[in-house]
């Protein structure tokens, strides 16, 4: 597994070693040795997937502490550009977005730790997305901010009328109104 930073500081992507020939391919998707190594001591304790059609954006999200959630993604079938945003009060890349395609062709990972938003848009007809997280869902402590905001000025790569959104999410708050939940 290898490891490339992002301009997101504790946020990174992984790519395993995949061997490929004729028959078709193999990678070890996670390794909690090899994991502890290249990131630090972190347990998952929960898996997630997700199967979404093309223009789903699902995002941006958060878990409140004490229930904050470090997540690792990944794409089974499809395609999706992921997003994390960092609204770590005293990071020095609060404020900060980075994205990346990960796809089941390409087979990259994302690691975003606590104090991170998350979302995703699906690029593909459909995507189905894997993610661990290392603490519990609980719905009380879920919160996050309109993936759409011009503030962060997110492209996330699907034309504006084809963009897909939960109320939720339709509903969500502006990141001007984020220090009222910043860690």
């Amino acid at each position: 597994m290898e490891k490339e930073a992002t301009n997101l500081l504790d946020c990174y992507v992984l790519k395993p070693k995949v061997f490929e020939d004729e028959r078709g391919f193999f990678y070890e998707s996670y390794n909690q040795n090899t994991f502890n190594e290249i990131i630090g001591e972190i347990i998952f304790v929960q898996d997630n997937l997700a199967r979404s059609n093309y223009g789903v954006l699902r995002g941006l999200h958060i878990q409140l502490p004490p229930y904050s959630q470090s997540k690792l993604l990944y794409v089974l079938e499809g395609k999706i550009i992921d997003v994390a945003v960092d609204v770590r009060k005293n990071s020095p890349t609060f404020g900060q977005s980075f994205q990346v395609e990960l796809s089941a062709e390409n087979k990259k990972q994302l690691f975003i730790p606590k104090g991170f938003l998350h979302g995703y848009s699906v690029l593909s007809d459909t995507a189905l997305v894997a993610y661990k997280c290392d603490g519990f869902y609980h719905k009380e402590s879920e919160s996050g901010i309109h993936p759409l905001d011009k503030t962060l000025n997110i492209n996330w790569n699907i034309p504006d009328e084809k963009i897909q959104l939960s109320e939720k999410d339709r509903n969500a708050i502006s990141f001007l109104e984020l220090p009222e939940i910043i860690l």
